[in-house]
């Protein structure tokens, strides 16, 4: 005898008709997008902004380095780190360069010894003491 409703693959097999996925996806997007828009938001005004103006080679054993520090607690004294590299981009020169206290934007020339020639300069990094 034969039935008179026809084939069910979804009875027959257990498949069910669900769109879990769908709340799984705006669960995740919206997640998502809060996330890169604070990430977005809290990185690009950063405490302390640093510029660098310019570098020059003195010698082979010094390189000046000019840049700026933009501080937003002037009250808080900062150290940078100022580093030389040589034509391999190996590090030829570093030193630590303490900021006192004081204005909220500072210039500064930092001279930095090298133990052999240097090619370009930078500034590392900079931190509150």
């Amino acid at each position: 005898m034969q039935s008179a409703e026809p084939f069910n693959y979804n009875e027959r097999y257990g498949l069910k008709k669900g769109r879990s996925w769908i709340a799984v996806a705006l669960i995740t997007a919206v997640i998502g997008v809060g996330w890169i828009t604070w990430a977005g938001l809290y990185h690009s005004n950063p405490s302390l902004r640093v510029l660098l103006i310019s570098f020059t080679v003195d010698s082979d054993r010094a390189v000046s380095v000019r840049y700026s520090v933009d501080r937003e607690d002037p009250k808080a004294a900062t150290i940078c780190t100022v580093i030389a590299r040589d034509f391999y981009k190996n590090v030829v020169g570093q030193i630590d360069q303490e900021i006192p206290a004081g204005q909220a934007k500072v210039e500064l020339v930092t001279v930095v010894p090298t133990r052999s020639q240097a090619v370009n300069a930078d500034v590392s990094s900079c931190r509150a003491k």
